[in-house]
């Protein structure tokens, strides 16, 4: 197990997975796919080395619960190998895949931000390494290094308004295909 520092969530979901430490250990790997992520496509190497000392990095085997339904927790990841299966309860109590999330891939957000339950669950399909920000290492961002932190947060605050202006548009397309049917 590692130690609880400022960087380490005290989630106990996370720490029953394997840790590897400062995150810093993987930014090669991070820095080798800011062409394919979203959240990192503005990053510079300095920037993804800065944002590195303040995450933590593990690795799950396959078939690993890596974020539960429902769960409170403080905390995003970032995927940097591997693929996870995002499900949803239904309201039969059955699991929906919603979708797949590969590297490049950010997780969790909502919750880290908002400290809401966690809005889905996220299964690990492959043997997955992630790297995990917590709400603690984001204020100790914004603290230290104000003008970083704030670059961070406009890119949180981008990617949530494109994913709710996505979803919002599957479901006007939902409901008109579903008033379509019923006429």
């Amino acid at each position: 197990m590692q130690e609880n520092d400022d960087t380490s969530p005290k989630n106990e979901l996370l720490l029953s997975f394997k840790s590897l430490g400062n995150a810093n250990i993987m930014m090669q790997k991070i820095f080798n796919m800011m062409g394919q992520s979203k959240f990192f496509e503005d990053f510079t190497v300095d920037d993804v080395e800065k944002l590195t000392s303040f995450m933590q990095a593990y690795e799950v085997e396959a078939g690993t619960t890596i974020i539960r339904e429902g769960d409170v927790d403080d905390y995003m990841l970032f995927i940097i190998e591997g693929r996870v299966n995002i499900l949803k309860t239904d309201s039969h109590g059955e699991r929906r895949p919603m979708t797949i999330a590969g590297p490049g891939t950010t997780l969790g957000e909502m919750s880290m931000i908002d400290g809401e339950p966690r809005f889905a669950t996220c299964i690990a399909l492959d043997a997955t390494t992630f790297a995990v920000l917590s709400r603690d290492s984001m204020v100790k961002i914004i603290m230290e290094e104000p003008s970083f932190g704030s670059k961070i947060l406009i890119k949180l605050i981008t990617m949530l308004s494109q994913r709710l202006r996505s979803t919002s548009s599957e479901l006007v397309h939902y409901l008109e295909h579903s008033h379509t049917e019923a006429v």
